[in-house]
């Protein structure tokens, strides 16, 4: 595997004569760290914008339960009005049938 590495001219002058090789060697651990920090780092950033999230749908899921409730029970309220105009409906026509019936006798006799 090739690694290239730029470095500003005065710093490659510090370099020149020394064993590059041992220098990255004996920095490789510290390397090793600091990427592993900013690994956890990261990681870190996302389950707090995970769990973030999570609450937010954990919110709508509530709001969505709320409203779901809500019509079910205007669903349970409709059915019972439904029902009582039905009735109410059918005691009017009964009325109006006999009340058409008492009509016809008068004026029919």
């Amino acid at each position: 595997m090739r690694l290239e590495i730029t470095l500003p001219r005065d710093k490659f002058k510090s370099l020149k004569g020394r064993n590059v090789e041992a220098l990255i060697e004996g920095h490789l651990s510290r390397v090793e760290e600091t990427l592993k920090a900013e690994r956890e780092e990261f990681l870190r950033e996302k389950v707090s914008k995970l769990e973030e999230k999570l609450r937010e749908m954990e919110g709508e899921i509530e709001e969505l339960k709320e409203f779901y409730e809500k019509a079910l029970r205007d669903r349970e309220f409709m059915m019972a009005e439904r029902d009582r105009l039905r009735k109410e409906n059918e005691e009017l026509r009964k009325a109006v049938e006999e009340r058409k019936r008492e009509l016809e006798k008068v004026h029919g006799s």
